[in-house]
This record gives structure tokens, sequence and C-alpha cells, in this order.
């Protein structure tokens, strides 16, 4: 059969043999027992219910077996045959152009160069899924390739409940993920249901099908590095030579150390999955790998003394590198974790007592034991850092749940207050009020011709429309427009790309709204051969609510709230999405955080450039208009300059109080 022929059938019409799946492809790590026999029981019911009866005894065996060793139902058997990547966006079989990108971006998402379990539909995270199972690719890619322009696909925590009628201006896809109620989102929540195979979680960008690979964090990361060494370092002073010291080679993790080479320091990642290791360095994403720790304290020595642009993988546990650098005397510039933290009994983070293989074991079989030594190592990896700290290295919490976790685990990280973390989030210090709160984020895009000349022309229309910009943005965003700027003027030859032609940088609702424009009218007049999407990252100005991270620098108390997410989801699916998503989970965790994306398809119509116009603007100035009713004055200035850019825009704004007048009533 064709690849067209594969994807219109769904559920193939005969039982497919069994698969053998490749060693050499990096596996989810099998998930705890906690189902009952009884539990079990309604796990195989809701599997088989996708299937003929015929299929069900032998198939039953065979799901039950996958349930017992991998905590999971995943249903290797019905993987597809044919080779899984973003196609150029004519191959795919359609009746409308907005379908076949939403089917381009769920294959990137699953492309094995760029997901992190390719085989368990896990994107990145740890448990950043697309799908629970295959049978659910199968099924929602053949509704695709055949619905229309006026029906609309609803999609329940990656299960496809059905198509539904609409109209041409709604959504084609509506995603949720892990939408439990909320007295039942503990992590034993998630592990118990997704189990049993009625939700997942589907991180941020993984279940949204707007992951572009780690060029997605890439460019965060390298925005959070730069400025905080520019919060360290004399104005005039280089970071060539400095160390940035940091943990995880995973999905998003893994651009740290291609983002460390552009700020321009030593890097040092340590990782403990060799797979994931050696991914990122075949791919370019790290320079070195050492799986000694001798070699790796010779080698960054000589790095600090002949002031080096360097990022080297470490294949071990991050707190033993923590530890033994206190005892070399290695000073460490700035500091932070990316481990999956947000999971962190199910694999997310690896404790120093344990090898990686012993580690797996026990999360399976000893999985109480598992938590406390995770715990224990916590708190070892707190002790290492506050010694750093103390002579003088800048530590920040990555929004990975490292503050939150170690907290819950004893580990001295709390301040004098007993309420607040000793140390930072990098929303809370770099990016809330140096981007967020004047509206910059991730806006991204990709190129559905899969053509890199494609790719090098939006790179220069966006470089275009930025310059113009900057020309008369005022002095309080100059340097976000540099910083970006320069990003994209040195993005191709970063080598960024893995998987589908794709772009990021940060800009406000003026700058996307202003590249989008360009690009729908490049692609009308053919300078551009295919449609784009256009996304974003969750981690945006108004994507997410999240207290430890996104809205981390919210300080009315609304910081628990999540509105914003659920207004921003709703607001851009009438105001011309292509596809949206909400979700329960994401980079700190389930329960701890809402999260909300979605997808734009450019066809270079005029139909388009009314949507992007309208949804771009709200879904930037929605989150704005939030942080500044929270007070923060970034945030109010950027509002402010809205609503004299846009009479129509009219927001609430806050009425400063005096603080004595308040003092006077506790005295």
């Amino acid at each position: 059969m064709t690849f067209k022929e594969q994807i219109l059938q769904g559920i193939p019409e005969k039982l497919p043999p069994k698969k053998a799946l490749n060693p050499d492809i990096s596996r989810a790590p099998k998930r705890k027992q906690i189902l009952s026999k009884d539990e079990k029981k309604l796990a195989l019911r809701n599997a088989l219910r996708y299937f003929p009866e015929e299929w069900h005894k032998e198939l039953a065996e065979e799901f039950l077996e996958e349930l017992n060793v991998l905590g999971r139902i995943y249903m290797y058997r019905f993987m597809p045959t044919y080779e899984m990547y973003a196609r150029p966006i004519d191959e795919y079989p359609s009746n409308t152009v907005q379908a076949a990108g939403i089917m381009l971006m769920i294959q990137n998402n699953l492309d094995p160069a760029v997901a992190q379990h390719p085989y368990e539909l896990i994107t990145y995270g740890g448990n950043g899924s697309v799908f629970q199972n295959w049978a659910q690719y199968s099924i929602t890619m053949k509704y695709l390739a055949t619905m229309t322009e006026k029906q609309t696909l609803h999609i329940y925590s990656g299960h496809p409940m059905g198509v539904f009628p609409s109209s041409k201006d709604a959504p084609r896809v509506v995603v949720t993920n892990g939408m439990m109620i909320p007295n039942y989102s503990s992590p034993d929540d998630w592990e118990k249901y997704n189990a049993l195979g009625v939700t997942q979680y589907g991180q941020m960008t993984a279940g949204s099908y707007m992951y572009i690979g780690p060029q997605g964090i890439v460019h965060g990361t390298t925005i959070t590095v730069m400025n905080a060494f520019r919060k360290t370092l004399q104005t005039d002073e280089s970071c060539a030579g400095k160390i940035f010291l940091t943990s995880g080679l995973g999905g998003m993790s893994g651009a740290q150390p291609k983002a460390g080479n552009i700020a321009g320091c030593i890097t040092i990642c340590a990782e403990v999955n060799p797979k994931a290791a050696q991914k990122r360095y075949e791919q370019g994403w790290v320079d070195e790998i050492i799986r000694d720790l001798n070699i790796l304290v010779s080698r960054v020595k000589k790095a600090v003394s002949q002031k080096e642009i360097v990022s080297i993988a470490y294949q071990g546990n991050i707190v033993d590198v923590w530890e033994r650098f206190y005892d070399e005397n290695i000073y460490i510039n700035i500091g932070s974790d990316q481990t999956s933290l947000h999971n962190p009994w199910s694999g997310g983070y690896y404790p120093a007592s344990l090898s990686y293989e012993q580690a797996n074991t026990m999360i399976s079989n000893e999985p109480e034991k598992f938590k406390l030594e995770v715990q224990k190592s916590l708190r070892r990896h707190a002790t290492a850092i506050n010694k750093h700290t103390s002579k003088g290295t800048y530590f920040f919490d990555y929004g990975n749940a490292f503050l939150l976790e170690a907290s819950r685990a004893g580990a001295e990280i709390m301040a004098k207050n007993k309420i607040d973390f000793k140390y930072p989030s990098y929303v809370q210090d770099i990016l809330g009020p140096m981007c967020f709160d004047y509206g910059f984020g991730p806006f991204r895009w990709v190129c559905t011709s899969g053509k890199a000349e494609d790719l090098d022309t939006t790179d220069q229309i966006a470089l275009d429309v930025m310059l113009s910009i900057k020309m008369d943005a005022p002095k309080e965003i100059q340097q976000q427009m540099q910083d970006n700027i320069t990003w994209i003027k040195e993005a191709k030859q970063n080598k960024l790309v893995v998987g589908s032609q794709a772009r990021i940088l940060y800009a406000d609702a003026e700058g996307r709204v202003k590249i989008a424009l360009a690009f729908n009218n490049a692609i009308k007049e053919g300078l551009i051969s295919k449609p784009i999407v256009l996304g974003r990252d969750h981690h945006d100005v108004s994507g997410t609510d999240s207290p430890y991270r996104e809205t981390s620098n919210i300080y009315d108390g609304s910081k628990f709230t999540a509105d914003m997410a659920i207004h921003n989801v709703i607001g851009d699916s009438f105001r011309g999405a292509t596809w949206v998503s909400i979700h329960n989970g994401g980079g700190v965790g389930w329960g701890e955080v809402i999260n909300g994306g979605f997808g734009l398809v450019l066809d270079g119509s005029k139909e388009a450039s009314e949507r992007l116009k309208q949804m771009l603007f709200y879904d930037v100035n929605n989150g704005i208009a939030r942080r500044s009713w929270a007070r923060n004055k970034e945030a109010l200035f950027a509002i402010k300059r809205e609503m004299q850019r846009t009479p129509e825009l009219k927001v609430t704004i806050p009425k400063e109080v005096n603080t004595v007048i308040l003092d006077r009533l506790f005295n």
C-alpha cells in the first residue's frame, strides 16, 4: 500500500503481525504498576474497543503483556510501516489544506529525529504524549484525511472522539489533554487514568502538535542564558571561558548546549541516558561527550584557562558534577537544571545513588523506594548548589519544578520567610519582566513545503520586518528587538532545524502580525511555494497559567488561577485558529499548570490575513492585559502603548494604592 492508502485505511482491515522494535530507539521508562486486577480488566476493555471483536482474544493477551511489563498499552502492533517524518504538505491525502497541515505537524512530533520516545508516542519531557496509543494515531489521521472545511475533529486526550459539523470559520481540530476534575489531578491519578487509557499528559507542544524539535527551546534558553550572564558580568565582560552548568539532554533540555554555544560560554550538561547524549552529539547539538568525571574536570579547567566556547555532555549524574566541581574549586558562573522534575517518580529525574539501569528497574518494581531515593538525591543536589552559590554562583530554577520538588523533599532551598524559594525562577528574574510583560514570546512557523529555500525566504522576511519595527520602537524594547534580530541573522548558520523546516523568534503582537502578513503575501505571490503553519510555544505571554514558571512574576495572588489560559484558547478559537488545545500539566507537572496553544495555517488567502490579524493580536494582548492588572509595570507600559496604537482595544487599568494607607490599618 502507498503512504496515502495507509493513511486512508485508518485501522487496518486485516490484523497486522507483531512488530519487531529497533533496540537503538530510545524507549520510555516502564511505568509503575498501579492498577488493581479489576482496573486492568477495564484497561483492556478500553483498549480493545478500537478493534473488531474477532481480534479481541489475540490482542487481549498481547495488551495485557504490555500493561504488565510497561505499565501502559501502546499497541505496538499497529505502528505504521511507513517512515515517520513531516512530508511536504501535498503528499498528504486531504480535502482541506488546514487538515493536511495538522497531519504534517503530527508526524513531525513523532519523527524519531524529533521525538524523545517515538515508539511510545512521547515527544519530550519523559511523558509528553501526542497520543496514548497507535490506534488513536491511525484513526485521527484518517479523520483528518477525509474531513472537509465544514467539520471539526474533537480530540479527548489523544482519543479522536469524532468529526462534527461546524463551519469554515471554526477550528478544524479542538484538542484537550489531561483535563481532570481538580480533586483527581495528583501524580498518581495521572499514573492510574493514563494506564486505564482515558487521559494523557500532553506536556505543552507535544499534545498540541506544535513541537519543532529542540530549536524551540534553544531560542528561549539562549535569551535566558545571555541575560543571566548580563546580570552577573560586567558590561564589557565576555561569556567566553565562563561556565554554565546544568543537566538534561532529552526533548526540551537537549537545547541547552546549543544555546550555550550561541551565548558564547562553556556549557556542561549532565545526562544519565547514554542514548539521549549520543543523539544530541550526532545531531550536532553538543560538541563533546565525556564519560569519566576525572576527564571532565581536566577538560573544564583547560576550557576555562583558554576562554573557550564549547559545550560538553557529561554522561553521568549532575549531582556528582556539582559536588566534584566544588571540591576542585571550579567556579560556576551560572547554574540551573532541566531534568524532567515535573515527572519525578517515573524517570524524569534519576537519583545519584543508582545507575541508569538500576533506576529504571526500581521505577517499575519498587516505586516507593525509588521515590525515597529521588528525594534523597534532591537534598544532596540542593546542598551542593548551596555551596556554590555561597561563592557567588547565580542559580535559577528553569521551570522544571526543581525547587518545588526539592522543597517537598526537605532540601534547604527556602528563603528566610519560609514561604518563597531562595532562588528565583528564570521567569521571575529574566523572561517575565524582560519579555513576557512586554508581550515578547516564542512565535514560530513551519514551511510545509519542506524546502530549505522557503525557510531562508521566511528568515529574510522576518528580519526585514523586525529591522523596520526597531527603527521606531521605544527604548524599553530595544534590547529585545536587537537580540531577536541577531538571532534570526545567525539562525541558519547555527543549524537549528531538526525535523520540519521550522523557525522561532521572540516577537510581540505588532511583530507577529506584521511578519505573518508578510508571509501570507509572499505565499500569495509565489515567493514561498507552499502554506506556512504558524504557532507558538505554550510557554508564552498568554498561553499558560503556571505559578512556578510562566506566571511566577504575578504578585497579586492570581498566579494560582487559570482564567488566562482558558480565555486564550476560547478567544483564539473564534478569531480564526486552525486548531486549538488546552492541557493540564506541562513543564512543571500534572496538576501544577494549565496551558493552551494554537496552530494557524497561512495559505495566501485574504481570509487567512483577516484571521491572523484578529487571532495573533488577541493571543498576545490577553496576557499583557492580565499582567498589567497584576500591576506589573512593564505590562502596564505595553498595554497602554497598545491601546494608543489600537483604539478598539480598551483594557481595565489598575489604580495604585498608597502603601501608607494600608500600613496604618495594620499598625
